[in-house]
């Protein structure tokens, strides 16, 4: 099974241009830079804040709160 040289890689370019298209391929190379990009940049802003990483604080009670205005019918 021994390494594969440079030509049999160009060929295999090659034969995978010519089954997807340049243009399908460009599609894709694009749309794998863009999550590789989201993905640095996501991690980035989650390093930014380590306080956001702690619980939630439990919800507070307020006169406006929907909980607290519905009624249950009870038969």
């Amino acid at each position: 099974m021994g390494s594969f040289s440079i030509w049999h890689w160009l060929v295999l370019l090659a034969i995978i241009a010519l089954l997807f298209g340049t243009k399908k391929l460009r599609n894709v190379g694009e749309d794998v830079g863009a999550a590789i990009k989201g993905f640095k940049k996501g991690m980035q802003d989650g390093d930014d804040d380590p306080a956001r990483l702690k619980a939630d604080p439990p919800p507070s009670n307020t006169a406006g709160s929907t909980s607290s205005s519905k009624t249950e019918r009870v038969d």
